[in-house]
């Protein structure tokens, strides 16, 4: 399925028109505190990103955040635009296995995205893949208990 304004998905990861960008930012965001230095991404950063996670291995948008910034000498990552370019990431990889790409070469987003993710609600194909990729890979949450 087609994202709004033409471009597929995969079309929107690969798009190299626009360049990650690094800049102090002049009122607190989020969780950034005014005169922070932050990155915002792109979804080909991102994508690279989440290439990289192990199989069986799990990643959170935090870590992802945090060494994306390091990465690129920044402070911080932009919270908004990461959940979007990894909304983005998501759709793409869904795509591409619905062209028959293999599931071994696309993004494993699923080891981002865990069954609490508020980004699992959004996904246009449903949460039942991801819960199912995260079974095969032994990534099913435990329950929280008290200690």
């Amino acid at each position: 399925m087609k994202p709004a304004k033409g471009k597929s998905w995969t079309e929107k990861v690969n798009d190299e028109a626009k360049a990650h960008q690094v800049k102090k930012i002049e009122k607190s965001f989020a969780d950034i505190p005014a005169n922070g230095l932050m990155l915002i991404a792109t979804p080909k950063i991102i994508d690279a990103y989440v290439r990289q996670i192990p199989k069986g291995k799990s990643s959170t948008i935090q870590r992802m955040r945090n060494d994306l910034a390091h990465e690129f000498k920044a402070e911080y990552t932009c919270p908004l635009t990461a959940g979007i370019f990894l909304r983005i990431v998501a759709e793409a990889a869904f795509e591409q296995l619905q062209q028959g790409k293999s599931i071994s070469k696309v993004a494993p987003f699923w080891r981002m995205v865990d069954e609490k993710s508020s980004l699992l609600k959004k996904l246009s194909f449903g949460s039942e893949f991801v819960i199912q990729q995260r079974k095969k890979e032994g990534l099913v949450s435990k329950p929280k208990t008290k200690e």
